[in-house]
């Protein structure tokens, strides 16, 4: 059958099976390590798509139905979309919330790298950079906020200040020595 002439919620809801299969299978052992200030981020954004947006698009689809001919009502159309899309994010928030493991780095006292530690490593060729291993919600390369499933996080796990490491890369094999280990609030 033509995909044109199949209802769109029928896709949607496989789709959905689908993600949160393909994003709880992210997760090693099923939990979802996270700071303090990222599992309140997550619990925001899902309160805020609960309690405020969501209920307002409700009452706009709702108008909307009311005008009459749904099939070729823009405002009824949209808003259903974008309803299905709130709904997604907050099952998903839902999900990730349920399986959070909060972990305050500040507390942390390891002399190894774990979860929520903040690590100064040298290349070979002497440049330094920091990082800091955070939970897979609240990634920010840019930052320097890398997620504790990454690559180069793993690399470092349970290694201490002195260690030296062997990082794959695309680019090759590449030597990084840990020259600061710390646990601060991220």
């Amino acid at each position: 059958m033509s995909k044109a002439f199949t209802k769109e919620s029928e896709h949607d809801d496989q789709d959905d099976v689908a993600a949160r299969d393909s994003e709880l299978q992210a997760l090693p052992n099923k939990k979802n390590y996270i700071t303090p200030q990222g599992f309140k981020r997550l619990k925001d954004e899902h309160s805020q798509l609960m309690n405020k947006d969501r209920p307002d698009l409700v009452q706009v689809v709702s108008w909307a139905a009311g005008n009459g001919d749904r099939s070729e009502n823009g405002d009824y159309i949209y808003g259903k979309r974008k309803l299905r899309e709130i709904d997604r994010r907050i099952r998903f928030l839902s999900k990730r919330l349920e399986i959070a493991e909060v972990i305050d780095p500040a507390l942390v006292k390891a002399t190894k790298v774990q979860f929520g530690a903040t690590v100064t490593f040298q290349n070979e060729e002497g440049v330094t950079k920091k990082i800091s291993i955070v939970g897979i919600d609240e990634i920010a390369p840019a930052q320097g906020k890398i997620s504790w499933i990454s690559p180069l996080a793993k690399v470092f796990l349970n290694h201490s200040v002195g260690d030296a490491v062997t990082f794959r890369s695309p680019k090759g094999e590449k030597e990084l020595e840990i020259i600061k280990l710390e646990y601060l609030e991220i």
